[in-house]
């Protein structure tokens, strides 16, 4: 089991991250809580992982001010029930992206295993938790080196270079996040 803290620097928040293996799956949790701009904010989720590093199952809880939301996704034969209802928009999607956290990066990370200078494009549920909203997206990440990604959202032109260890987890991503402390 890998324990860490992330400090989101523009979200002003803490993460309190777990990793571990369960059976034939990684199970990813956290606790965060923050505040930015006119948000303050508590956040749990649960992600079930294959070996892959393939999302099969999430459950993310939030609370903005005040206001709870729950949002719960499973991966069947290649679509997504989401809260209860298939979504045709994130058919055969592997991957999700959530706001507040560096941690869904590792998982193209893990899962495409690139050689520098490969870039791959991938789609994503992109889970903005603060605003309650659900969407697909689609990302670019190029290997630029052994522990380095440059991340790019092809929608909005958002790119950013990522430092990784060796587990794939976020170390450095300049102006959003930064891991504080580690324990394995």
């Amino acid at each position: 089991m890998n324990t860490l803290i992330w400090k989101g620097i523009f979200y002003q928040s803490l993460e309190y991250f777990t990793i571990k293996q369960e059976n034939e799956n990684h199970i990813a949790e956290s606790k965060i809580i923050g505040c930015t701009k006119d948000h303050i904010y508590s956040v749990q989720y649960h992600l079930v992982i294959d070996q892959d590093w393939l999302i099969q199952k999430f459950i993310i809880e939030s609370e903005v001010n005040g206001i709870y939301n729950e949002l719960k996704g499973e991966k069947i034969q290649g679509e997504w029930k989401i809260n209860g209802n298939i979504n045709p928009d994130f058919k055969d999607f592997k991957f999700i992206d959530i706001s507040l956290t560096p941690f869904t990066n590792t998982l193209p990370v893990n899962h495409l295993k690139m050689s520098q200078n490969d870039s791959r494009e991938i789609k994503v549920i992109y889970i903005d938790v603060l605003n309650c909203q659900v969407k697909p997206a689609v990302q670019q990440y190029t290997r630029t080196a052994s522990h380095e990604y440059l991340y790019e959202n092809i929608q909005t032109d958002f790119k950013a270079g990522i430092l990784i260890d060796d587990m794939g987890l976020v170390i450095h991503y300049p102006g959003l996040f930064e891991k504080i402390s580690e324990v394995n």
